[in-house]
């Protein structure tokens, strides 16, 4: 129950504060690795199949003299780190690396890397949103006997309570994306997501986009929303006070329409582990007999199959959602076969 005084706030404006403003859970520079695994620590294979997305649209691209790669909520910097270390060197010199994150640049990260809290004004190339858009903050509403109402929460200790109807422009995503059934469903409403992505493609003149997150689809929307909490490595209750990450899954099917009407030319909404598979990660064991002809091959190609197996696995990372648009180039040849 919360005290007399409470600071009633809807949750996109708790979430804004509590991830963002002075003080922050981001703004502080907490590195997402510290509070849940993600496919960028988990193994530097995922940044060898990004790698692998960059030299299909360089080559799409024409082998431009700049090519932009950029990893929106860069956190560490370390997905930049790793693609830097696995491209072939004629593209390498070619590369413009840029960490758009708000965190203070890490002393580690690469000199050539840059470090900046906003996205560039143009880019031509790659841009990747590993768990960004899961971070951008939210309304959540509930349908309650007298209609849906705006929840309001109480930012020191996550309790709850109706408020006043949604705004028109809520009331239009949740009829197109995600419409309640019965008293006590809730949804969170996901058109701040929309917009991010969009800010992405309008910045493109030619190259593909990449959003990876924790996602759902209108036809699986969860009943009661997704909002969650993460402080070193365990999940706790989503309490917007700053003290933990604060997160809810992604409408990426919403996110791929608004990538379309903000110019993006062809695009494709599949899974992580559909995605990697695509692009080389089988998570398949090497052949025993080669554990006598070539040890150490061995041992390298059994931890890249573990890894592998993690990146894809479907109840974990590789149930993650990939959405990919592209501006002005085709879809890379990798990811339709």
């Amino acid at each position: 129950m919360a005290a007399l005084g409470t600071e009633w706030l809807t949750w996109r404006t708790a979430m804004e504060r509590a991830l963002y403003g002075n003080g922050g859970f981001y703004r502080r520079g907490e590195r997402p690795a510290e509070h849940f695994r993600t496919s960028v620590h988990a193994s530097p294979r995922f940044a060898q199949a990004i790698a692998r997305l960059l030299i299909e649209v360089d080559a799409a691209l024409g082998h431009p003299d700049r090519v932009d790669l950029v990893d929106v909520g860069a956190g560490s910097g370390r997905l930049l780190a790793n693609v830097l270390a696995c491209v072939p060197s004629g593209l390498g010199s070619r590369l413009a690396p840029t960490a758009v994150e708000i965190a203070p640049r890490p002393a580690d990260v690469p000199a050539r890397i840059v470090w900046r809290p906003d996205l560039p004004s143009d880019i031509t190339g790659l841009a990747v949103a590993n768990e960004w858009l899961d971070n951008v903050p939210l309304d959540v509403v509930e349908h309650t006997p007298d209609g849906v109402r705006t929840v309001l929460v109480d930012p020191a200790s996550g309790a709850e309570r109706t408020g006043p109807e949604p705004s028109a422009e809520d009331r239009d995503w949740l009829e197109r994306w995600w419409p309640l059934g019965e008293p006590g469903d809730r949804a969170e409403i996901g058109h701040p997501r929309c917009e991010a992505w969009a800010s992405v493609i309008r910045r493109f003149s030619r190259g593909l986009a990449i959003a990876v997150d924790y996602s759902h689809s209108r036809r699986s929307r969860p009943v009661y929303g997704t909002l969650a909490g993460y402080r070193d490595g365990s999940t706790v209750p989503a309490v917007p006070d700053g003290s933990c990450d604060v997160t809810a899954h992604v409408a990426l099917d919403a996110c791929a329409t608004a990538g379309e009407r903000a110019g993006a030319t062809a695009g494709l909404l599949t899974t992580q582990r559909a995605a990697l598979r695509s692009l080389g990660l089988s998570g398949a064991r090497p052949p025993i007999e080669m554990a006598s002809r070539d040890p150490r091959g061995y041992l390298a190609a059994l931890c890249h199959a573990g890894e592998d197996a993690e990146l894809i696995d479907p109840s974990g990372l590789g149930g993650f959602g990939w959405l990919a648009q592209t501006v002005q180039i085709p879809l890379p040849a990798s990811l339709t076969e």
